[in-house]
């Protein structure tokens, strides 16, 4: 066992290694340092040495590493020169230099040097469809936020383009690396808005080294339910309000009450009474043992039955009755239909979606649940011929919320032959629960002999030697555990989260060690956060810190002019982060009807195209470009989550606000503006950022007046269908 303990411990390591360098091998060196008393420094993806151990490449996170990333002439940090290195596979194709110190350089180092600013020339690419690392190009103020010590909630606000995304990926990074034993047991969760902006960054994190890594939207929180329906603004504001909490309590509650008359079951030739005052003993036991509903109707069962037994022992004249009697009358009344048909009645099973579904599909427990919402919201609520698998986002965290009131339907019960009492189930649970223990201590005690304590988690390893299943990486089993609490959590967008959503991450990571990104002007659903105070001090008051990203990196300085006088109309005191690039395409007007001819131009000038529209109008302008364009992708909302990793490869998209969240294209076409900013209380919001998704150009197509905010833009003439 030990000799296998030791195989399998070595195997995952190696495995582990080897997936890592794979993923990294695409720029695995990017930088060097040439320091003025230590020589050179060769920076990349992952630390290597050679056979003697001698340093070969510093890992990008490690502290030496730092002079790399926040060295400048003014602090060289000891760094006379900074050196970019881009390369195709393993040969190197470009040279980039920043000089620190001048002085120090020698007649040699005078010689090569070479390039222009490596960032500028990473911002002039080409979008691929995917997010890339910035490992080679992170700045100072990146570099801070990456860097910042793990423990508490930390903020990051940033405008569109300052890089919160990439920044947030790469401190789960460095996270990982600097408290990799901390998080690799518990994982990291990182939330993102939709599945397409899933799909955008997936390849970030592979590519640094880090390949278990949990991503997943507030849709997919819940194990076995994924949630692609959409469903009116108002509705979605109404579930993410925290008001539902006590809807969701009371609906629990209600499937406890009750009934004003006394039931009666006939047991062959006598006739037992369930009373008022013998249901609220038993409902009582079951609320003061403080358990969920479904663990809690143990208690209430087992009350119930005791007191039937005792009351079927004086109508067939055993009078009082000891204990061992007792049990064996509860347990014959436990076999019978009619008992157990009542019982189900009274204090059913209930799992998250049949108590939802439920709800929304009638009016009484809607009114009796929902007494704190006014009429015209529990209409808002209702769902006719509701089936189980039409949820939502905002149905998610009601889900959580309900599995938590609930807790899980014990399947030992379930499946439990009528005779099996309760208390033996107990020890068959205690003595798996047991046995568990006992493997992990085992794997424990061949970890440190061996060595390797630091490599493998005994869990992971006593997991594997039972065999009873497939093997899981810890991502893994933490998205099939509603209950996993997580090292860390990353919530990227996070002001489109409602309150009701946010309760569901809380729990997810009872440590509080968390990286929110998001940017409030960009708030564009109507239970999104107003400010960071208002989404955060109910569970930190006092305990969480902010770091603002100022640069904008992706939006040129042209694009940005625009973008700006719609943010003053959100919010005059908002002010946009500062573009440090130029392009020459100034933005542009144009009439809808010459959409389709504007955006094959767009596709012949190169790069990735994207055109924005209203929800209203996604279907029909969204054929009409696919048209006119060979390969277009339209991204509707019932298909998202098959048309999302399309789209991004696609040299044309069409989408909605909603689906354009954390993307960028080179070229962008917004169509009838004025109707985005007016299809939901935060409009402008969504306006502001579809127009700051563009990284080369930017357009406007519309049929509407144009707001003053947009009507300075130069007209461009229709281009011919043909195209010439």
């Amino acid at each position: 066992m030990q000799n296998m303990s030791e195989r399998d411990a070595f195997a995952e390591m190696h495995a582990t290694r080897l997936a890592r360098l794979w993923a990294v091998e695409r720029g695995l060196v990017f930088g060097r340092l040439d320091h003025t008393d230590e020589g050179r420094l060769y920076i990349g993806k992952l630390g290597l040495t050679d056979d003697e151990q001698h340093r070969l490449l510093i890992d990008w996170r490690a502290p030496v590493a730092q002079p790399f990333y926040r060295a400048t002439p003014s602090a060289p940090m000891g760094v006379t020169r900074r050196r970019h290195l881009q390369t195709k596979g393993r040969d190197v194709v470009g040279v980039d230099d920043d000089l620190l110190d001048l002085d120090s350089l020698t007649d040699d180092d005078r010689a090569t040097l070479n390039g222009e600013a490596a960032l500028l020339a990473a911002l002039d690419e080409r979008r691929t469809g995917r997010m890339r690392d910035i490992v080679a190009t992170i700045q100072s103020e990146q570099d801070r936020v990456i860097r910042s010590d793990l423990n508490g909630v930390l903020v990051v606000q940033g405008g569109p383009g300052t890089g919160k995304t990439v920044v947030a990926l790469h401190r789960a990074a460095y996270l990982l690396y600097t408290h990799r034993q901390r998080l690799e047991r518990r994982g990291v969760l990182i939330l993102g808005p939709n599945l397409t902006f899933l799909r955008y960054i997936e390849q970030v994190l592979p590519s640094l080294g880090e390949t278990d890594v949990l991503l997943s939207t507030v849709g997919e929180l819940y194990p076995g339910v994924t949630a692609t329906a959409r469903e009116r603004p108002e509705v979605a504001a109404l579930k993410g309000d925290p008001r539902m909490a006590d809807v969701i309590a009371r609906a629990v509650r209600d499937r406890q009450k009750i009934p004003r008359q006394p039931i009666e079951v006939t047991l062959g030739r006598i006739t037992l009474t369930i009373d008022r005052p013998m249901l609220e003993a038993a409902r009582n036991k079951a609320t003061r043992s403080r358990r969920p509903h479904n663990q809690a109707r143990a208690v209430f069962v087992r009350s119930l039955l005791n007191a039937l037994a005792r009351q079927q022992a004086r109508k067939i004249g055993k009078g009082l009755i000891d204990e061992e009697e007792l049990a064996d009358l509860r347990e014959e009344l436990r076999t019978e239909p009619a008992i157990k048909s009542a019982l189900n009645r009274l204090w059913p099973y209930l799992t998250p979606q049949r108590l939802l579904l439920g709800l929304y599909g009638s009016p009484d427990r809607l009114g009796a649940a929902g007494s704190a919402l006014t009429p015209e919201e529990r209409r808002l609520l209702r769902r006719e011929g509701s089936r189980a698998g039409e949820w939502t986002e905002s149905d998610v965290p009601l889900l959580d919320e309900a599995a938590e009131l609930l807790g899980e339907i014990d399947e030992h019960v379930l499946r439990a032959s009528a005779m099996q009492a309760e208390e033996e189930l107990a020890a068959a649970r205690q003595a798996e629960q047991s046995e568990r223990e006992a493997e992990i201590a085992y794997a424990r005690e061949v970890l440190e002999l061996t060595g390797l304590s630091d490599v493998v988690e005994a869990e992971r390893l006593a997991e594997r030697q039972r065999g009873d299943g497939p093997y899981l990486t810890t991502a893994e089993r933490a998205a099939a555990d509603r209950t996993w609490a997580y090292g860390h959590v990353i919530v990227d967008e996070a002001q489109e989260l409602s309150p009701m959503a946010w309760r569901a991450v809380m729990r997810r990571c009872p440590t509080r060690s968390m990286t929110i990104v998001g940017d409030i002007a960009q708030t564009g659903s109507a239970a999104g956060a107003r400010s960071w105070e208002e989404v955060l001090d109910p569970y930190v008051a006092g305990r969480w810190r902010q770091e603002r990203l100022s640069v904008n990196y992706r939006t040129p300085v042209e694009l940005m002019a625009v973008a700006a006088r719609v943010l003053a109309t959100i919010d005059p005191a908002l002010r946009a982060p500062d573009s440090v690039r130029e392009v020459d395409a100034r933005p542009w007007a144009a009439p809808l009807t010459a959409l389709p001819a504007l955006v094959k131009a767009e596709t012949d000038e190169g790069g990735k195209v994207a055109v924005v529209v209203p929800d209203a109008l996604l279907a029909t302008l969204g054929e009409q470009v696919a048209a006119a364009v060979p390969g277009t992708v339209v991204v509707s909302p019932g298909a998202a989550r098959a048309k999302g990793a399309e789209a991004l490869d696609a040299p044309v998209a069409v989408m909605s606000v909603t689906d354009a969240k954390g993307l960028e294209f080179d070229s962008v076409v917004v169509a009838e503006p004025d109707l985005i900013a007016a299809q939901s209380p935060r409009g402008p919001s969504d306006l502001y950022v579809a127009l700051t998704r563009a990284t080369q150009r930017l357009g406007v197509v519309h049929e509407r007046p144009l707001s003053p905010a947009l009507r300075d833009l130069p007209s461009r003439s229709p281009v011919p269908a043909n195209g010439l």
